[in-house]
């Protein structure tokens, strides 16, 4: 530690991203990455993008993705839409401008582990809510005074949804403060609250092009909600960075907004994989959650969490495993290719046959 950091930096616990390794013959099921590329239509405006205009400045207002997005969502125009560097940029604007109170914020006790570092960040109070014994969350238990609701939805890294209808419940009963749904796994099989957002002022929704889109590498995210919660993400913007997406970030995501017919084939392609790799892994004796996401969380009643993340290591197979209470016997794992689900599921098929002195826990 330096002696020229300041009192806020020496307190604060970094987010830990997850692993890029650099490993010959990989199959990276790590970070939630889509296994597909981008839309063709995207990577060719990229391309067209990159010429002399790079020289000039980005539209800071980046209204033209705004308004298509808008359009996309059935909202009233872009004065509903915020963008920023990938949805973790926004949400760190969110938590500025939106639950920057003197009462704790709620959040799941298991969830997306970048909460509790914004708050650090922020000076923020916060409360954890324990997800029930199954890792679902019980929206009766955010029944209570607060500075503000956020949960992802699909859970992370548990890949469990709440139906709208649950969503609308929280709405209902919580006016005084914002509701934050971090949406950034929706498009692989959950309900999306976008529906919501004309009949409840407080709620802010946060998508990516990440991981539905295949755009993880161009850091594009945004947020939908009524304009008074947009112009709130807009003055923590600008006091930080006008210009958050450059031009060839706004041309590939315009440009993979518009492609439909990639973002339905290969999302159904990931959901598909989805299916078949949950019963291989129940087939091979894991406890699987039922997931609406891109990935699974699962665990083996016989085996170490940390020792099966490790042999898989060995045959260059990367998947997560979380160190953390309550999760640390589970493996998040993301939904590959049809060949890469294979690769997993043939390793994991030869590490269970072994003796049982290599499988249990220390």
């Amino acid at each position: 530690m330096s002696r020229y950091w300041s009192k806020t930096v020496h307190q604060l616990s970094p987010y830990v991203p997850g692993e890029q390794p650099r490993l010959a013959n990989l199959v990276k099921l790590n970070t939630n990455e889509n296994p597909y590329g981008p839309s063709p239509q995207a990577l060719a405006a990229i391309r067209k993008a990159a010429d002399d205009t790079l020289r000039l400045y980005p539209d800071p207002d980046a209204k033209a993705l705004r308004e298509a997005l808008a359009r996309q969502f059935g909202l009233p125009g872009p004065a509903w839409v915020f963008v920023g560097n990938g949805s973790d940029e926004v949400l760190a604007h969110a938590f500025c401008a939106l639950l920057k109170h003197e009462r704790p914020i709620l959040f799941p006790d298991v969830s997306y582990s970048f909460y509790p570092v914004y708050c650090q960040l922020y000076g923020i109070a916060y409360r954890t809510i324990p997800l029930d014994r199954d890792f679902r969350i019980r929206i009766d238990d955010y029944f209570q005074e607060n500075g503000g609701i956020i949960f992802p939805n699909p859970n992370a890294p548990t890949g469990l949804a709440l139906a709208r209808t649950e969503i609308e419940r929280l709405l209902a009963h919580n006016t005084e403060s914002a509701v934050i749904l971090d949406e950034a796994y929706v498009d692989f099989g959950a309900e999306s609250a976008v529906s919501l957002l004309p009949r409840h002022p407080q709620l802010l929704v946060v998508q990516t092009f990440s991981k539905s889109r295949s755009l993880a590498g161009l850091r594009v995210g945004f947020a939908l909600g009524h304009p008074e919660l947009i112009e709130a993400l807009q003055r923590v913007k600008d006091s930080f960075n006008s210009y958050p997406l450059d031009r060839l970030a706004l041309a590939g995501a315009e440009a993979a907004l518009a492609d439909h017919a990639w973002f339905e084939t290969t999302r159904a392609a990931i959901m598909q994989s989805r299916q078949w790799l949950a019963q291989e892994l129940a087939r091979l004796g894991f406890e699987v959650l039922p997931s609406l996401a891109n990935f699974l969380f699962v665990r083996h009643p016989l085996w170490d969490a940390g020792k099966l993340a490790a042999a898989l290591r060995a045959r260059h197979i990367i998947v997560r495993h979380f160190r953390a209470p309550r999760i640390d016997q589970h493996l998040r794992i993301t939904v590959g290719t049809d060949e890469q689900c294979r690769r997993l599921v043939t390793a994991l098929s030869e590490i269970l046959a072994a003796s049982p002195s290599e499988r249990d826990a220390d």
